[in-house]
C-alpha cells in the first residue's frame, strides 16, 4: 500500500510540472500587461520598467519559468503583484471558506444523489423513477450560476429565507452548498441507478430473495456495498471537482474562498497568484483521485492495489 502511494506520488509530479508550464505559457500569450494593471497607464514608462525589473519580468520567459519551478520545490509560490503578500499565505487564508462550502455541498450531493438513485432503481420504469430521472437530467444540464441567481431570487429575496451573498455565519452557506450540491446530485443519483441496477440482477442477489429475506435488506446489505464501488470513483472525483470548482458559486454568492480569489487573480493578471492556485488546485485534485482508487481496496477486497 505504502509502495503504491509512494510511487502514484511520483507520477503526479510531470502532471504538476505540465500544469505550471501550459498556465505559464497561456498567462504570457494571452494580451495584458501584469505591471500596466498595478501602476495604470499614466504612469511613467521608467517607472513601469523599473517595477519589471523588480519583479524579474524583463528575464527570457525560460529563466523566469525555471525560477518558478525552483523556488516551487522550496515550497515558495512567490508572492502577489498586487497585495505583495505571500501567495501560499492567501491561499491558505481562502480554503478553509472553499473547503467548508465543498463538503457542506458534498453531504448534499451524497443525500440527495444516493437516495435518489436508490428509489429510482427500486421503482424502476414507476412514475416516481421517470420524474426523479427529468429532475436529474435537468439538474445536470442547468448551468449552476443560472441555478445560483435562481436561487437567489427565489428563497433569497422572495422568500427571506437565506442570505444570498457573503460569508458571516452557517446560514449565509446553507443556499451556495444546495445550489453546488444539487448539480452533482444529479449525476451521483444517475450512477447510483444503473450501478444498483446492474448489481440487482446478479444471480446472488436472486438467492438472498429466494431465502426469503426482507427486500430491505437484500438492498442495503447485499447489493448497496458493491453497487458502490463505481460510485465511489465519482464521489471521490465530484470531491475534487467541488473544491476545484466551485469558482462560479463563490463568485455569484460573494464568498471569499479560493475560486473567488483565483477570478481576482486572473482580472488582476497577478501571474504569481495565478500560477499558486492552479498548483494548489492539481495537488488537490491528485490527492483526490489517488483516496478513490485506495478507497477501492477497502470497499471491495478482490481489488489489490498494485
Amino acid at each position: 500500500m505504502v509502495q503504491y502511494i509512494v510511487r502514484r506520488l511520483l507520477y503526479s509530479i510531470p502532471v504538476i510540472v505540465g500544469v505550471t508550464l501550459i498556465t505559464f505559457i497561456l498567462l504570457n500569450v494571452v494580451p495584458g500587461d501584469p505591471v500596466l494593471e498595478m501602476v495604470g497607464k499614466y504612469a511613467d514608462p521608467e517607472t513601469i520598467q523599473q517595477i519589471r525589473e523588480q519583479l524579474g519580468l524583463n528575464d527570457p520567459l525560460v529563466v523566469q519559468y525555471l525560477r518558478f519551478l525552483f523556488n516551487l520545490l522550496r515550497g515558495d509560490l512567490g508572492r502577489s503583484f498586487k497585495t505583495n503578500l505571500p501567495v501560499s499565505k492567501m491561499i491558505a487564508d481562502t480554503f478553509p471558506t472553499t473547503l467548508k462550502l465543498a463538503l457542506s455541498s458534498y453531504l448534499v450531493a451524497i443525500a440527495l444523489g444516493v437516495t435518489t438513485g436508490i428509489i429510482s432503481a427500486v421503482k424502476q420504469y414507476s412514475f416516481l423513477d421517470r420524474f426523479m430521472m427529468i429532475l436529474a437530467l435537468a439538474g445536470i444540464s442547468a448551468p449552476v450560476f443560472w441555478v445560483a441567481v435562481v436561487a437567489q431570487l427565489i428563497f433569497g429575496l422572495k422568500l427571506g429565507w437565506f442570505p444570498i451573498s457573503g460569508y458571516y455565519s452557517f446560514k449565509h452557506m446553507i443556499l451556495p452548498a444546495i445550489v453546488l450540491g444539487t448539480r452533482f446530485a444529479a449525476s451521483i443519483a444517475r450512477y447510483t441507478r444503473s450501478a444498483l441496477l446492474d448489481v440487482i440482477r446478479q444471480d446472488y442477489i436472486r438467492t438472498a430473495r429466494a431465502k426469503g429475506l426482507a427486500e430491505r435488506r437484500v438492498i442495503f446489505v447485499h447489493a448497496l456495498k458493491n453497487a458502490m464501488i463505481p460510485v465511489v470513483t465519482i464521489l471521490g472525483m465530484q470531491l475534487s471537482g467541488l473544491l476545484t470548482g466551485s469558482i462560479l458559486t463563490e463568485t455569484v454568492f460573494a464568498i471569499p474562498g479560493l475560486g473567488r480569489l483565483s477570478v481576482w487573480a486572473l482580472s488582476q493578471r497577478d501571474f504569481p497568484l495565478v500560477q499558486g492556485t492552479v498548483v494548489f488546485t492539481a495537488i488537490v485534485y491528485i490527492l483526490g483521485n489517488l483516496i478513490v482508487d485506495i478507497s477501492y481496496a477497502f470497499l471491495n477486497p478482490r481489488v489489490r492495489l498494485k
